[in-house]
């Protein structure tokens, strides 16, 4: 199960990329909005954070005019490893190298086709466990338990 959420501005790209996810028989939830009417993104981002955070959705997706706002707040969750990805190769490093969990996009900034693309190799990217990728996420996870309390 994904969880997927987004603002307003996020809101057309978030509708497509649930498609997608539909047609590929990926089950998600949407977390909002779910209209293009203005909403505070920080709402949105929590809610996606949290279901990830707490196992109830395997991974996420947010979808921000910028992706940065969206990214911001996901990262405020210890656990939370949110990639803002504008290329598919980002995204792939994201997962291969960082165990990224949620994946961040900027509507303004990539076309429909430009996010599924980014979507599906995100998707189809494993996490490289073991070795200096492994070594490195449990450092992001001991800065976490230092400065998240």
């Amino acid at each position: 199960m994904i969880a997927i959420g987004s603002d307003h501005g996020g809101y057309k790209l978030k509708e497509e990329l649930k498609r997608y996810l539909e047609e590929k028989d990926i089950e998600c939830k949407d977390f909002g909005c779910q209209a293009d009417e203005n909403v505070d993104y920080p709402d949105i981002a929590e809610k996606v954070a949290e279901a990830v955070q707490k196992n109830e959705c395997k991974n996420g997706i947010l979808v921000c005019r910028s992706g940065v706002g969206m990214d911001i707040v996901a990262n405020k969750f210890k656990g939370i490893r949110c990639a803002n990805c504008d290329t598919e190769e980002k995204a792939e490093m994201a997962r291969k190298h960082n165990n990224a969990n949620i994946l961040a996009l900027g509507a303004d900034y990539i076309s429909e086709n430009e996010a599924v693309c980014i979507l599906r190799r995100w998707l189809a990217s494993e996490f490289e466990a073991g070795g200096r990728h492994e070594d490195r996420v449990e450092i992001i996870k001991e800065i976490e338990a230092k400065n998240m309390k």
